[in-house]
């Protein structure tokens, strides 16, 4: 069992059917998960990612400014955890958004003390918009608080249930690995997170599992033990 966890939610798995904004269904099923393994005592920091509202890097293809395009995608990502830390607070669990930038009282300014302070409280801790700066992704934001509130690993939750030598949505060869490492992820150019990211949790030996967070009782099973999904290490 894990004391401390860092869990990455996507944005697009919270539109669920819809293909875009939020998901009430998705939400509380996302919601009810999170609340099982916090009833267990583990401590949980959450990033969520903006792809169902708004993405920086599409924006800027589009003729967005880089920058404002990502600001925009920062704050789609404070949506996606508000919405997140409602649904959590109506299963009667504490919890509490931090954001990378100041926007009280929407939420609390983050700083790794506090963040710390809180989740050993019992606080469920949800980190919004990203890092805060343009140019770097959700993914990045992830590696980068896990690595900072001090978690013993962060769960990467997506559609698909690990990592695979190619697209399994589109290549029905693919093979999953069970468990890779970081340089073999680089080297095979797996899209598993971004470059950023990836170099980050090796620098710092930040492990990283992949799983399926859209099946319900995923969380818990990952939490466990049970191999579902693709452990990423040194």
């Amino acid at each position: 069992m894990y004391k401390r966890i860092l869990l990455k939610l996507s944005g697009e798995s919270l539109a669920g059917q819809q293909g875009h904004g939020i998901d009430p269904q998705r939400l509380n099923a996302y919601a009810k998960q999170i609340k099982e393994i916090a009833d267990l005592g583990v401590e949980i920091g959450i990033v969520i990612g903006g792809g169902n509202i708004f993405r920086g890097l599409s924006g800027a293809q589009k003729g967005f400014d880089r920058v404002k395009g990502d600001q925009m995608g920062m704050l789609a990502t404070v949506i996606n955890s508000l919405a997140l830390s409602s649904a959590l607070e109506a299963l009667g669990q504490k919890v509490r958004v931090l954001t990378s930038v100041r926007m009280e009282p929407v939420g609390d300014f983050y700083n790794k003390n506090k963040a710390i302070r809180l989740l050993s409280k019992g606080n469920i801790v949800i980190l919004a918009g990203g890092t805060g700066l343009p140019f770097f992704t959700t993914d990045t934001a992830s590696g980068l608080r896990a690595i900072e509130i001090e978690a013993d690993i962060m769960f990467k939750g997506t559609r698909v249930d690990g990592i695979y030598t190619a697209d399994p949505e589109k290549d029905p060869t693919a093979t999953k690995f069970d468990t890779i490492t970081y340089d073999e992820v680089l080297e095979r150019g797996l899209k598993v997170m971004d470059l950023t990211a990836i170099t980050l949790c090796r620098e710092n030996k930040m492990p990283i599992y992949v799983f399926n967070m859209d099946k319900e009782g995923n969380l818990i099973k990952v939490i466990q033990g049970e191999q579902i999904g693709t452990l990423v290490k040194p």
